[in-house]
């Protein structure tokens, strides 16, 4: 059974019509950049939970979950009701293996996701770790159009601080926006365009971190693996790691 701590919501920001994010005080202990925690509200008489990666960093007094709205889900369309001084529910553990002291040595890190799976990397991104490990870091951020790209000044806050090392690859696959890619990764990788937009190639010197809808991770893996990349475990480091419970 979980243990639940109390959480109050600061701050929600609305982006569009059906993403946001909460930001909430609540003092969560010894987490690592990367992981989610279960986040609830009680419904009808029964705490109701989900799974959301944790878009704020270790050394942040608050934690900060990004979701959009399903809406048949049990659990965003009320998330998305609350407001400043609202009550919420937190487990007391994080959990998940996208943490960059997961990743076997490697020169160069891939950061892959669509809509809200961009959270856990925007936290490592704002960390020092990160930073130290790895010579060239690239984000490809997938939305289907501008509205959904959240999170804008932080990643270009973030590109100001490490133009040498990072890289921000925005898709915009229903919507043409300059500056960014019309394609899916998933084409981008086959065509050769995104590691041309990004100046490195995906190969055995990459480790790449995924991050979002079931189609993008599957088909983005089965390409790696023809290149003779794969899946990253402990007991057989690999290059590739995803975070299973979307």
């Amino acid at each position: 059974m979980a243990n639940w701590l109390t959480g109050k919501v600061i701050e929600k920001i609305q982006w569009n019509e059906r993403l946001f994010s909460l930001r909430i005080q609540c003092v969560l202990e010894n987490f690592e950049s990367g992981q989610f925690v279960r986040v609830a509200l009680d419904i009808d008489g029964e705490r109701v939970a989900r799974p959301y990666s944790l878009v704020n960093t270790p050394d942040d007094d608050y934690l900060e979950i990004y979701f959009n709205i399903v809406e048949e889900g049990p659990l965003t369309p009320r998330l998305a009701l609350l407001e400043v001084g609202d009550e919420i529910f937190v487990t007391d553990r994080a959990n998940g293996f996208l943490t960059v002291s997961e990743i076997p040595a490697c020169k160069n890190l891939w950061l892959l996701a669509t809509g809200t799976g961009v959270g856990p990397f925007l936290s490592i991104l704002k960390g020092e770790k990160v930073w130290q490990r790895f010579e060239k870091i690239v984000l490809g951020y997938s939305v289907r159009n501008l509205s959904e790209l959240s999170y804008r000044e932080q990643i270009a806050a973030i590109e100001k601080q490490h133009a040498q090392q990072f890289v921000f690859v925005p898709f915009i696959t229903r919507e043409k926006v300059e500056g960014a890619m019309a394609q899916r990764i998933t084409a981008c990788i086959e065509d050769g365009s995104f590691e041309q937009r990004a100046g490195v190639n995906i190969d055995e010197n990459s480790h790449i971190m995924m991050c979002g809808n079931s189609a993008m991770l599957g088909s983005v893996t089965e390409l790696l693996e023809k290149r003779g990349l794969r899946k990253h475990r402990r007991r057989e480091p690999g290059h590739i790691t995803t975070e299973k419970y979307h």
